[in-house]
């Protein structure tokens, strides 16, 4: 987003509430223009137009600022085109500035679609990480009191405690909410009993968003993305053949 400060009589310089309002997130790609090459249709435009006004009274008036106040200026016909599309900023609550008497702000900001590549404020993604799955096996059966501190040395849900013929058995529930401590190999009598490692063609990824998109249509765009590399690859590589 880039923008055009017509007016701004604050305490905040131009290029610190310009930067604020640069990297806001607009939550309108979730509208038809995901597909559509138009460019006109790809641009949006914003405007903020705020003032606090002089009182007589010698009570402090503070105006405050927030993301919510920016508005969409609809540009041609994308009143028509986006009307079912809720433009505007993803969350509305985030304060950018506070007036006292006397000062405005009138700024107009220009939103254009770009990717992660081109610039990283692009990129909808917040944090993407990845692991592989934990594997435990209990290599003989853990009993009693055992059982109740090997439940502990692992994350909730990891390690249940089961009734077997009036005794209380360890066993392994769901390894997937293990965060891999390795907890159980502080304790000498335990550490020769379980086994502890990683599946290695399974892996568990874990995508954030900066809230512009949902995290799993993220993740079919980048699936989409990665598809259409392979194909330029292939295509490129019968190209080489035939020459």
């Amino acid at each position: 987003m880039f923008s055009t400060l017509y007016r701004n009589v604050d305490e905040i310089r131009d290029r610190v509430i310009l930067g604020e309002f640069g990297v806001k997130n607009v939550s309108y790609l979730c509208s038809p223009m995901c597909n559509t090459k138009d460019v006109r249709q790809n641009e949006k435009t914003f405007c903020l137009s705020l003032s606090c006004l002089q009182y007589v009274t010698k009570l402090l008036c503070l105006v405050s600022v927030y993301s919510g106040d920016i508005k969409w200026l609809p540009i041609g016909n994308q009143a028509d085109v986006f009307a079912d599309a809720k433009i505007g900023p993803v969350h509305g609550d985030i304060l950018l500035a506070q007036l006292r008497p006397g000062q405005e702000l009138d700024i107009v900001m220009h939103c254009v679609k770009g990717i992660g590549k081109d610039h990283a404020k692009f990129s909808p993604v917040a944090t993407a990480s990845y692991r592989l799955l934990p594997e435990i096996t209990l290599l003989q059966t853990i009993e009693g009191e055992q059982a109740e501190r090997l439940k502990r040395c692992f994350s909730p849900g990891v390690i249940e405690i089961q009734n077997v013929n009036g005794r209380k058995v360890a066993k392994v529930v769901d390894s997937r909410l293990d965060t891999c401590s390795r907890e159980v190999l502080r304790h000498d009598d335990l550490k020769n009993l379980v086994k502890l490692g990683r599946v290695r063609d399974y892996f568990i990824f874990s995508v954030e968003s900066t809230g512009i998109l949902p995290p799993d249509v993220l993740v079919t765009e980048a699936i989409n993305v990665l598809i259409s590399k392979c194909q330029k690859f292939l295509t490129e590589l019968d190209m080489a053949e035939m020459d």
